[in-house]
């Protein structure tokens, strides 16, 4: 948890620069998880999965257009990041 705190001190202090190195980050991220899972094909289980890692995406960058607390913003980061890597390594096995 103290772990936690510091990089969320951290993003805090330096949010106007880390919010659009985050963004392009995640997007990458989430855009490598949605072409793997278009790589396996394209049946419900498939779109089940982009929708999802999509919706993942776009929450934070919601969160951050409409100017979400640090810490909201911070977490839903989080979620979209492990989630796309947790797609991506899913999709490559």
């Amino acid at each position: 948890m103290k772990i936690y705190q510091e990089y969320l001190e951290e993003y805090e202090n330096g949010i106007i620069g880390y919010t659009p190195l985050a963004i392009i980050g995640q997007s990458c991220l989430g855009s490598v998880a949605a072409m793997f899972i278009l790589m396996n094909g394209n049946s419900i289980a498939q779109m089940s999965q982009l929708f999802i890692v999509t919706i993942m995406c776009m929450f934070y960058n919601g969160a951050i257009l409409s100017q979400q607390k640090p810490k909201i913003s911070f977490n839903l980061l989080i979620v979209s990041v492990v989630f796309s890597i947790i797609i991506t390594i899913f999709n490559l096995v």
